[in-house]
């Protein structure tokens, strides 16, 4: 034993007396200039440091004070590492003898070292540079996260230096073997300060993959939290992150989750919806069929009951990754995205051709002169002061509010249901953040629902009032009869120039009128229905079960997207686009129309006015000119204003192809 001591004490001083012999060869260095008094640059050779450092026998010193330090170095994980053909002294700048002065201070800043080396290879085309610009962007992510601020039990010290997460030795290059297993050894670097999150995390399926099944894809701390950003989970931003970070592994889930309205108002930039891990769980994710699991069928309520607080069992059923392509699983779902894909195709494949051709029809007629065309109605040479009432004031005041109203909808609504588009976070803060959007979509729905409502029973008080003269598919209804059929074939025959070589003649209502006027009707029922379902969710769920919730969704969006569509394309082009109506027309403002443009859209009608002697009856003053110009300007901006919502729209529709 005591010759094993001597043998020690020899090797001891030996490796001293080399490390003097090492330091004296550089003393001419040091006296010459070549660095600073106060810091003097010395370099050590890795082989002059692993005498000491790499003696896996004497890992441990005591110092002076009593402190026993692990000074061990693996030699083949230092030589594997990125730093593996960087002399010690690269990092530590402070060693200047050896052996080591005392009390030796830790002087490592590896922040230093790397934006040095980025500045001194910046605009280098060298892959280096490369990877030294991520490493220095990770630098100012780390700066402002959590981890670099004053530790609450002393202020002196920062939360989490670089070498307290990576092993300062055994740095891997990404992709290698050592850049695995250090995942792997994640949770344990992470729980050495969080150590309740540690020990709940184990128990996750992450945890347990990770840990009894050393699969190094599973998600770690670092997966969640990132690396570089981990801050404070209060902060929205923060919440948002690991949200996204979820969708890292979980893409399929994030997708689906994002097509809902919890994930729409988060893709917006705001966390007060439900995230992954408010449901789920944060470290204590399990499987679904776990009996512990938050989202298992006997605790999935509780969880939903912690944002819907009178939330009933209809909750149960709702799809909160519903699949619309998954018809197996998800068969309300399917067969509701395939209907109103066909509605939209259908509806619009036909008016957009519709509207292209008469387009088309009346610019050639225009060109070539033809009397019967339409014209502009200051062309008109019968016009004068002659005109006949068209609409009356209660059904203007109740068109410009409908219209508001829509646009109102169409802007409050497109901005979540287009979240993911450049647009809507800019339109969404404008209009003071989701639930202040959610606020004046209701506000203007109600409006919308209070127009449908007063319109039923104008009408049913119409009907009784006249229940003895009108007739359901008579001239002034707006039922649909086999006229608007033979019209519509006619027109197409003009679209041609086939048949009578004109346009057909039209009583009160023409077909693409009756249709202008259904199409709302039909939306404002649709959409009106779907939403009232979503904005009463609970008293919903307490009858239907929770899959109404996708399929009403699905509705409300699509028809929405329909109504708009259709509005500020077909309707504008019936009304203000079509060449003898450019760029506007303003009789749904002044509520009269020329006698002579009303003679040639309505002849029939006209005709039969005249026929029994009560034209006379609907023939008004002229607009004055004040009325006139309001009119159009009023009219300009409600245009200008749908064409905006039009491209907003749009943009938003194609950016989700």
């Amino acid at each position: 034993m005591v010759a094993r001591q001597s043998w020690k004490s020899l090797v001891w001083v030996m490796s001293a007396l080399l490390c003097l012999f090492a330091a004296a060869t550089t003393s001419a260095a040091e006296t010459s200039g070549s660095a600073t008094a106060e810091s003097p640059k010395r370099s050590f050779s890795i082989k002059s440091c692993m005498r000491c450092h790499g003696d896996e026998e004497e890992k441990t010193v005591t110092r002076p004070d009593g402190s026993v330090v692990d000074i061990f170095v693996s030699r083949d994980d230092y030589a594997r590492s990125v730093h593996g053909k960087m002399p010690c002294t690269g990092c530590h700048r402070n060693i200047t003898e050896l052996p080591h002065q005392e009390p030796l201070p830790l002087r490592v800043s590896c922040m230093q070292c790397h934006k040095e080396a980025w500045a001194a290879q910046q605009g280098s085309p060298d892959p280096k540079y490369k990877r030294l610009d991520v490493v220095v962007k990770q630098i100012d992510r780390y700066l402002h996260s959590i981890h670099a601020q004053p530790s609450v039990e002393d202020a002196s010290k920062i939360n989490a230096t670089c070498y307290d997460c990576h092993d300062a030795h055994n740095i891997g290059p990404a992709g290698s073997l050592t850049r695995a297993e250090a995942r792997l050894k994640n949770p344990m670097v992470c729980g050495r300060c969080h150590e309740k999150e540690k020990a709940v995390y184990l128990t996750s399926v992450h945890g347990k993959a990770v840990m009894e099944k050393q699969n190094s894809k599973a998600a770690v701390c670092s997966d969640c939290h990132t690396s570089h950003n981990i801050d404070e989970t209060r902060s929205s931003e923060i919440k948002l992150l690991i949200t996204q970070q979820c969708g890292n592994c979980h893409a399929d889930e994030y997708k689906t989750y994002m097509g809902t309205y919890h994930g729409q108002v988060n893709r917006l930039g705001y966390a007060y919806t439900a995230k992954c891990f408010d449901c789920h769980g944060g470290h204590d994710i399990k499987r679904i069929d776990d009996p512990t699991s938050r989202v298992h069928e006997n605790n999935r309520l509780q969880a939903c009951q912690e944002c819907h607080k009178d939330a009933g069992k209809g909750f149960l059923g709702f799809h909160p990754h519903g699949n619309t392509h998954d018809f197996e699983r998800y068969p309300a779902m399917w067969i509701t995205a395939k209907f109103m894909m066909v509605l939209l195709l259908t509806v619009f494949a036909f008016f957009w051709t519709h509207s292209a051709l008469w387009f088309y029809r009346e610019y050639k007629d225009r060109k070539e002169g033809k009397q019967w065309a339409y014209v502009l109605v200051d062309r008109l040479p019968e016009c004068g002061r002659k005109y006949i009432r068209r609409f009356s004031p209660l059904w203007r005041i109740v068109h410009l509010v409908l219209a508001l109203a829509v646009m109102t909808l169409v802007l409050s609504g497109t901005s979540v249901l287009y979240a993911d588009s450049f647009w809507a976070p800019s339109v969404m803060k404008m209009l003071g953040g989701p639930q202040n959007a959610a606020l004046i979509h209701r506000v203007a729905a109600g409006t919308f629902i209070a127009i449908f409502l007063g319109h039923l029973v104008y009408l049913a008080i119409h009907l009784y009032r006249h229940r003895d003269t009108f007739t359901w598919f008579g001239p002034n209804s707006l039922l649909p009869n086999l006229q608007d059929f033979r019209d519509a074939a006619e027109m197409f025959r003009w679209f041609f120039g086939k048949g009578h070589g004109h346009r057909p003649v039209f009583d009160r209502w023409a077909y693409w009128e009756k249709f202008d006027y259904w199409a709302p009707f039909w939306g404002m029922f649709v959409i009106g229905i779907s939403g009232v379902i979503l904005w009463f969710s609970i008293e919903t769920a307490a009858v239907f079960p929770g899959w109404v919730f996708n399929v009403a969704t699905i509705v409300h969006g699509e028809e929405a997207f329909l109504a708009a569509v259709f509005l500020f394309t077909v309707h504008f082009f019936n009304a203000h686009f079509r060449p003898d109506k450019f760029p506007q027309d303003i009789v749904m403002f002044t509520g009269a129309v020329c006698l002579e443009e009303f003679r040639l859209e309505h002849t029939l009608e006209y005709k039969r006015l005249v026929e029994s002697g009560e034209l006379e009856k609907y023939l008004v003053h002229a607009p004055s000119p004040r009325m006139t110009l309001a009119s159009k300007i009023l009219g300009a901006i409600l245009i200008l204003a749908g064409l905006f919502l039009l491209t907003l729209v749009l943009i938003g529709f194609l950016n989700g192809l």
